[in-house]
């Protein structure tokens, strides 16, 4: 089983892309964990390109659509969603219905380097794929204050938050194993 992961943050040292490589190592057995690493390489979403896609967009949801589940990893900038990482879910839910998002397990996580943990960002990001036909799950992981949540390994140095993280992995993949079977 593959989960797609997918950072909402470019930046080179992300404690998005950090809490997502601490997910793949809480993963079940079985279960694999691919980063997708085009964010920055997507145009600007532009309804009239959807007859010839850029090819960074034709990979991005050829990620999405041989994923099982999606893991989107998301900080908070102005209290909400960044905008590269909105611009990608804008992409993957065309056309609707019938995109590539349509039922597929879904979970967002978040780190942040104020208290609240990307709370907001991440509820967003939960409403862009409901909305988008995705099936997204309740779980939620914000992690605050996140440049001291990482130790020197990458992994997360409080033991519940790393344990709260291997229960929504576990759930995302009992979620994509439950959409396996139904089809």
């Amino acid at each position: 089983m593959r989960i797609l992961g997918i950072s909402g943050s470019l930046r080179r040292d992300s404690h998005n892309s950090k809490l997502l490589r601490a997910a793949a190592e809480r993963l079940p057995s079985g279960v694999e964990l691919v980063e997708w690493e085009g964010l920055g390489g997507l145009p600007i979403y532009d309804e009239d390109l959807e007859g010839d896609r850029p090819p960074a967009v034709q990979d991005l949801l050829a990620a999405v659509d041989e994923a099982d589940a999606l893991l989107i990893a998301t900080p908070e900038y102005n209290s909400s969603l960044p905008g590269g990482l909105k611009n990608a879910l804008d992409w993957a839910s065309r056309p609707f219905p019938g995109s590539v998002l349509q039922d597929k397990p879904a979970a967002v996580i978040g780190a942040s380097a104020g208290l609240f943990g990307a709370v907001w960002a991440q509820a967003e990001v939960r409403k862009v794929l409901g909305a988008s036909g995705a099936h997204v799950l309740d779980s939620e992981l914000p992690v605050g204050l996140a440049a001291d949540a990482f130790g020197d390994d990458g992994g997360l140095t409080d033991a519940e938050l790393a344990e709260r993280l291997g229960d929504v992995v576990a759930d995302l993949a009992g979620a994509a194993s439950a959409r396996a079977v139904a089809a």
